[in-house]
């Protein structure tokens, strides 16, 4: 076989959550570029539908279907749409996030912790969970956490965000050890700065973006797109002896 077509995903399903916009619309890209069903998912029914018809129209298999990664039944009723449709689960990416507040922890209340670790953590663990039977009767898949190096190393005034970051990596490296004998991978990616609304905050920050800029080895501010194909490797075959990896994509800035 040619290295090529171990990166092929046709027949699988894949759910990409937070996949509106950013690093989560170009990994559900890339997976449905290399043949897979894709489900597009994030909170609004009309921003899936609109990312879903933009990858129907380049030929691509995709739908959309509403999901707020903080609210357990949604999460159930995502598993339950994608198997009565196509079938089954292969590959999950975790890539929804929360982060309301920006500062120090002594100063963030418990409504912004739970709501953290509700979006950040604990979803994406019942996505897996719900997944599982599905994944296991399919002999296998693919589980990867979109992580942050704000998870290896925090930075300032993301403490929580970083508390829940860490934990993420935590409960992929569980994952990966208990659902190993059942073919079922975990990786978690950590990217560094990346150029997302999400990091709005800091990208427009002059003095944070420099202080990046000097730290990283490669002076570049990522683009979302720069960690879709490290997704891509991770959901396919090319990696089927990786597992419980948490792999940083932040251009040398934890070097």
């Amino acid at each position: 076989m040619e290295i090529s077509e171990k990166f092929r995903l046709e027949g699988k399903v894949a759910i990409v959550t937070g996949a509106s916009k950013g690093i989560g619309k170009f990994m559900a890209m890339a997976l449905a570029q290399q043949g897979a069903q894709v489900i597009v998912s994030s909170r609004k029914l009309e921003a899936v539908s609109s990312v879903a018809d933009e990858f129907v129209a380049m030929e691509l298999k995709a739908i959309g279907i509403a999901c707020h990664m903080g609210d357990d039944a949604q999460i159930k009723a995502l598993v339950d749409s994608t198997v009565e449709q196509f079938g089954g689960i292969d590959i999950i990416v975790n890539n929804a996030a929360a982060n309301p507040v920006f500062g120090p922890v002594q100063d963030a209340g418990d409504d912004a912790f739970d709501k953290i670790m509700d979006v950040n953590v604990k979803g994406p663990l019942n996505l897996a969970k719900y997944a599982y039977d599905s994944m296991k009767s399919r002999g296998g898949g693919s589980v990867i956490n979109i992580s942050s190096i704000e998870g290896i190393t925090p930075g300032q005034g993301l403490g929580l965000y970083s508390v829940s970051k860490a934990a993420l990596i935590q409960l992929t490296k569980v994952l990966a050890r208990e659902w190993g004998p059942d073919n079922i991978r975990a990786n978690a990616i950590c990217p560094g700065l990346i150029d997302t609304k999400f990091s709005e905050a800091l990208t427009s920050n002059e003095k944070i973006l420099k202080m990046v800029m000097m730290k990283q080895a490669l002076p570049m501010l990522a683009q979302p797109e720069d960690i879709a194909g490290l997704a891509l490797f991770l959901a396919s075959d090319a990696s089927k002896f990786i597992t419980g990896a948490a792999i940083t994509a932040d251009g040398g800035f934890t070097v």
